[in-house]
Formats: structure tokens, sequence, C-alpha cells
């Protein structure tokens, strides 16, 4: 069997060499269809565009992405062409509430306010958004959900409308796939309309998909204060970004959110699980997030610790200052992880 699997997947090789006979790694920009044609199956992520181009005529039964999103993936076309595919749901759920987190920690300084003081608002509430919601709860704060087809789905009294969350929210935070069409459509959900019916000039958060929120309004929000600041992993048109939105929201990072290497490590493993599954293999691995060299955390207070373990301003400072970089700041991020991996200690107060 060979697997073309991109070259930045990580904690894979000693792994699918285990189950494969062939494994060819390469740049997700890089996958041509002269490179899959022969191939029994792909491990992608979002940079690798599954399409008709890429797929007619090749050898591809499965496709795997290690990512949550699966809009790279023409699964039109891959259910013409008999080609299987699978994401892996909630992989770094963890990870991207860990970087909420270590934001509304921040905010809550730039807001100069208590975060038990704050009315948060979580569009999207899957596994990302249940995580969040749960945290911010746990925080003391007043949490407003927003899930359309959730609501429709289970008749879920819990959800509030986009409008209720616009007009009350403190901190509005983003948790949506991308649907570009149809009744769920969250391509420019927050537009200009949006931005101009928010009441309480909220922080807004967005570590879903860039096209979620329409850039030339998110600018114009900031620059007329209809907003207090913003925190953004993704972006429209990536690795182009935005400069000048760069350069004004407080924090700017290069979609990394989810990057912590315990929601890779489990990306990892859910994509060679469901190549197993599909081809019948026994899964003989074990995939683990390295150690970090430091794991005791000295501070004075839980708050502290956690912005020691991860501090997205520090991302954000490495991409503010080389924009260019942003396929490499990804491609290339340092180990991160996650409060589990760590001993806090807590130093008394002076």
């Amino acid at each position: 069997m060979k697997i073309i699997i991109d070259n930045k997947i990580p904690y894979i090789k000693e792994a699918v060499e285990r189950i494969a006979d062939e494994v060819v790694y390469t740049a997700g920009k890089d996958f041509t269809p002269e490179l899959v044609r022969d191939a029994d199956a792909l491990i992608i992520r979002t940079r690798t565009h599954c399409d008709r181009e890429l797929l007619e005529g090749s050898k591809v039964k499965f496709i795997a992405t290690a990512t949550i999103g699966f809009d790279h993936i023409d699964t039109t076309y891959c259910k013409q062409a008999g080609i299987e595919w699978t994401n892996a749901p909630g992989c770094n759920s963890s990870s991207v509430a860990q970087y909420i987190q270590s934001v509304l920690l921040i905010t809550q300084s730039c807001l100069q306010k208590k975060l038990s003081d704050l009315t948060i608002g979580v569009i999207g509430v899957g596994n990302v958004g249940r995580k969040v919601a749960k945290m911010a709860e746990d925080f003391g704060m007043r949490v407003l959900l927003n899930d359309l087809p959730r609501e429709e789905k289970e008749g879920n009294t819990s959800f509030t409308s986009l409008l209720k969350i616009a007009q009350e929210c403190d901190i509005i935070t983003f948790h949506v796939p991308l649907y570009k069409e149809g009744n769920y459509k969250t391509f420019h959900l927050a537009n200009e309309m949006f931005f101009r019916s928010l009441k309480r000039k909220p922080f807004i958060i967005n570590t879903s998909r860039g096209e979620v929120i329409e850039t030339n309004a998110l600018l114009k929000a900031l620059k007329e204060h209809f907003i207090s600041n913003a925190a953004i992993d993704v972006w429209e048109q990536e690795p182009e970004i935005n400069r000048e939105l760069l350069e004004k929201v407080i924090i700017g990072t290069p979609h990394i959110a989810g990057y912590s290497a315990d929601g890779k490590a489990n990306a990892t493993r859910m994509s060679l699980d469901s190549i197993c599954k599909f081809f019948h293999l026994k899964a003989d691995y074990e995939i683990s997030a390295p150690t970090p060299t430091t794991t005791n955390i000295y501070a004075k207070s839980h708050e502290e610790a956690l912005l020691q373990i991860y501090n997205p301003i520090e991302d954000s400072n490495r991409l503010k200052k080389q924009p260019e970089l942003f396929e490499v700041l990804r491609g290339d991020y340092p180990l991160r992880r996650e409060e589990k991996a760590y001993s806090i200690h807590l130093t008394p107060k002076i």
C-alpha cells in the first residue's frame, strides 16, 4: 500500500511505516496529479485541495485530513469517484480551548474587568465551542450560545439568536465550520451589518475559518470602534493575510490555535486509525506528544500559571515581526503542550 503524507504532520513517520509498503512525504501545497496517481491513500492538512483536478485518474481510495475542518475536500466529487474520506473531529478541541483561555485572560486586562463580570457569546457549539463554553462558565462568565443547526435539529431552547449575542456580549468567539451557501451559511457571517448591530463594543475572537469574518468589515469595526479589539488566528486568503488588520488586532497568529502537540498527536492517531479501519489493517503503533523540557510551573496564581504554559502574545509578536513567514511560522511551530503535561506549584504572594 502506498500513502502520500503532508510532511508537516508530526509524530507519524515511525507509525505509518509499520502499516504501509511505501510512504511519500511532501509539502501540502505540492500534492500534484502525477504524485498521487498511484497512491492508495492520502493524509493531508488544509493546504491540500482534494478535488477533481488532483484526484481524477488516480488510484486513491481513501483520504484522511488531520484537521477538524474539511472544506478543502470536494466531498461531492469524492462521492462520485468512490473515494472515501474522513476528518478528525475534536482532535484539537482542547488545544483551541487553551488558546481561547489564554486570550480571555489577556482580554481581562485589556478590558480592565474581571472575567466573572463579562458576558461571552459562543457562536458554534460543537467539539470546540462546548469546551470554550464550559471553560467560560468555570471563569464565572455569563455564557450565551448560538448554533442554528443544533437548535433546529435538537429543538434546544438553551440557544439564543445572533442578534441577542450582538446586543449583550462583551466578548464574541467564533467556532463554526465554513459553509459558503445553504441554510447554515457561515461565509462572512460577521459582515458590516453584524458589526453595526453590536451594542457593547465587544472583543472579537476567531479561531474557526478566516472567511467567517469579512476582513474589510472587521477593519472598519476596529477603526470606527464598533469593537474594543480582536484576536484573530484564521484569515481570509491565507497565507497572504491583510497586513493592516494584523497590525491593528491585539493578537494575530498564523492559524495555530489548534497546534498544541497534544492536538497534533490526536489528529495523527485518528488519521492512521481511520486508514487501518478502511484497509483492514492492524493498528500496530503508538503515538504521543513529546515531554516538554520543563514540567514544573511556579506562579502566584493559577491564571498566571496558565499564561506561563501558553501565551499567544508570543506567537502574535513573531507573526507581526515577519508576516511574510506565515507558512513557515505555522509549519515549523514550536512544541506547545497543554496544561495536563505540567505540575503547577502556586507560590505565596509577596
